[in-house]
């Protein structure tokens, strides 16, 4: 009777224990973030939006700018949303004449050296996005697993879709994941780090992503290329050829976007120049998303 009238006392005490305020696991707060557009380079000639988005007019123009997205953090992850590119890309041909800063240059002016860079989350794999990878060699990359098996594997056999790929950025990838600091992101809907969720559906590219940041604040979606200019979200037209694998998926991922923000602005496309005129200046090429 003693034994049952012990072993009753340490259970009640345990249990009481466990619901007490102290034994409840804590709830993380989102950390506060802040986000920037960086421009690294600048076609110096305006592009007809008619090359950028399918049946848009060929009489209205815009400023075509190459950019990666900062995400600066309170909780020691200072993230890049793609990585730019390098000299050296054949494709860089189609662009001339342009205005260019390698990206790490470019960050410069924020105070952010390459080693500070934690973390890349890379929207998809085409030459000026991922070309600069190699440039922050602190940082884990987040990559869909569909579109890095596509990347390294299937755009290069026959009949596969090698095309805005380079092939020292496939070996740059392949070195990345022997090394670890590749993370393979498995699916829509996912956070990868906290406050910072990635979303599939565009299909810019075999199973491309964008991320929805909490800043604390608000909501910012950095779209990358899953839109290219303004033009197409404003209007649910997808890209011109060859800018999507499935033109209906694209309006349906731009318009699931909206409802992912409590603001529309806040929705910021990949090479719309515009994006430095709606936003407050940091400094030369830069703006904050706020």
């Amino acid at each position: 009777m003693k034994s049952a009238a012990l072993f009753a006392a340490i259970f009640l005490a345990c249990t009481a224990a466990a619901q007490s305020p102290a034994a409840q696991p804590s709830t993380a707060q989102t950390p506060h973030y802040n986000v920037y557009a960086v421009r690294f380079a600048h076609m110096q000639n305006r592009i007809s939006l008619s090359y950028l988005v399918l049946d848009g007019p060929k009489t209205d123009s815009i400023q075509m700018d190459f950019m990666v997205w900062l995400i600066k953090g309170d909780n020691g992850h200072t993230i890049l949303l793609d990585a730019g590119f390098q000299r050296g890309i054949d494709d860089l041909k189609e662009f001339e004449p342009f205005t260019f800063i390698r990206p790490d240059s470019a960050l410069l002016k924020l105070n952010i050296k390459p080693t500070d860079i934690t973390d890349i989350i890379l929207s998809h794999p085409h030459w000026d996005h991922a070309d600069g990878l190699n440039l922050f060699p602190n940082a884990q990359v987040y990559m869909q697993k569909e579109d890095y098996g596509y990347y390294v594997g299937g755009a290069w056999q026959k009949g596969g879709k090698a095309g805005g790929y380079a092939k020292r950025d496939v070996r740059t990838i392949l070195e990345l994941n022997l090394a670890g600091k590749l993370t393979l992101v498995d699916g829509d809907n996912k956070e990868i780090l906290p406050g910072i969720t990635v979303y599939t559906g565009s299909r810019h590219t075999y199973n491309s992503q964008f991320a929805v940041v909490n800043t604390g604040n608000n909501k910012v979606l950095l779209a990358s290329d899953n839109i290219w200019v303004y033009y197409s979200l404003d209007h649910m037209l997808p890209p011109s050829e060859g800018g999507t694998w499935d033109n209906a998926g694209f309006v349906k991922s731009m318009q699931r976007m909206k409802t992912l923000v409590s603001d529309p602005k806040y929705i910021i496309p990949g090479h719309d120049g515009q994006i430095f005129t709606r936003f407050p200046t940091i400094a030369d090429g830069i703006v904050e998303i706020k």
